[in-house]
């Protein structure tokens, strides 16, 4: 019963909320950045490398045998490097969307943060630590005349 409770403590913090908004968030932006990358990105390369797929580039070690009917007896083997390539412009572009998106919510944490900044909405805490902060260099500066 123990870990049922905490269990109910952490969804009611949000944490769990926040966390499942993100894989939702972020499954769906899989799926964006592989028709990007699919659709949008690779058939231009294809273009400009006179028409190569880097779908079907691959490195096949072990071609696929067959029986005299066209049966397959054993699978080819091949390390299909086409498909890493395209793994990989996946995650740069993952990666640079996300650090883009990081950077702007750090530029628009530090402007709130800042309450001599009357352009955006300072939260509340922050109000109230710039107040407190402000009290005690005045305590400070009457404690220092005395």
């Amino acid at each position: 019963m123990k870990l049922f409770k905490e269990f109910k403590e952490f969804a009611v913090k949000g944490n769990m909320m926040d966390m499942a908004i993100g894989i939702i968030i972020g499954a769906a932006f899989n799926k964006v950045i592989d028709v990007l990358v699919k659709q949008v990105v690779l058939p231009p390369l294809s273009l400009l490398t006179d028409g190569v797929n880097f779908q079907n580039k691959k490195i096949i070690l072990q071609e696929a045998t067959k029986n005299t009917d066209g049966s397959v007896i054993t699978d080819e083997v091949a390390i299909g490097y086409g498909a890493l390539a395209e793994a990989f412009l996946d995650f740069m572009i993952i990666g640079i969307t996300i650090f883009i998106v990081v950077k702007f919510m750090n530029r628009l944490k530090k402007k709130a943060q800042d309450t001599k900044d009357t352009t955006v909405a300072t939260p509340k805490d922050i109000e109230l630590l710039d107040k407190l902060t402000q009290l005690m260099e005045e305590q400070n500066a009457l404690i220092k005349s005395k």
